[in-house]
């Protein structure tokens, strides 16, 4: 059975050993970026914005009540490294970026997943920030609701809205991009 990210953050806190803040690194860091690629336009800013969280992380700075999951507190952490960069820079929030594709190297259905993959990018691209945060911290993420809600700062009723509007607005756009069945999978 694997260990819990909370069990092996306070067994960090306790021995500062490395590999354990190794593993949660390893655990955490392509969805981060993921996550905050959202917030800021280009994958080096989101990936500073990652590697703040884990310094937050690391540092005991910000103290982990248990009161949440650990993954749903460092989220929160880094919406808020997030938010404050994009204050500082003076910047909207802007859209996640295309993720980048071996195509040459990878096999025919690789390919294919790939690419059904990317449209969906393109499609939640369209989409309200908060829409597109909203989707990606429950479907993506697969967070409960009560932990997208903290991430996000919102009620349960204003996160089941946002979920809602963000499904309906992604299928639409599914529908117009020519994905005949969005309407099942939205």
């Amino acid at each position: 059975m694997q260990e819990t990210d909370e069990a092996i953050y306070r067994r960090y806190l306790q021995s500062h050993d490395n590999d354990d803040l190794r593993l949660l690194f390893d655990r955490h860091r392509e969805s981060l970026v993921l996550f905050l690629r959202g917030f800021v336009r280009r994958e080096e800013d989101a990936e500073d914005l990652m590697m703040d969280t884990f310094a937050v992380v690391a540092s005991g700075t910000a103290r982990f009540s248990g009161k949440s999951s650990f993954k749903t507190w460092m989220f929160a952490i880094a919406r808020n490294r997030a938010m404050t960069f994009l204050r500082k820079a003076s910047r909207e929030i802007a859209t996640p970026q295309e993720p980048k594709t071996q195509e040459d190297s990878a096999p025919e259905f690789e390919l294919l997943r790939r690419e059904k993959n990317l449209e969906l990018y393109r499609a939640m691209e369209t989409l309200p920030d908060e829409y597109r945060q909203a989707l990606y911290l429950v479907y993506f993420e697969q967070m409960m609701q009560d932990e997208a809600c903290r991430v996000m700062r919102k009620s349960k009723k204003q996160m089941y809205n946002l979920t809602e509007r963000g499904r309906s607005a992604l299928r639409e756009t599914l529908k117009s991009m020519g994905f005949e069945n969005a309407a099942e999978g939205a």
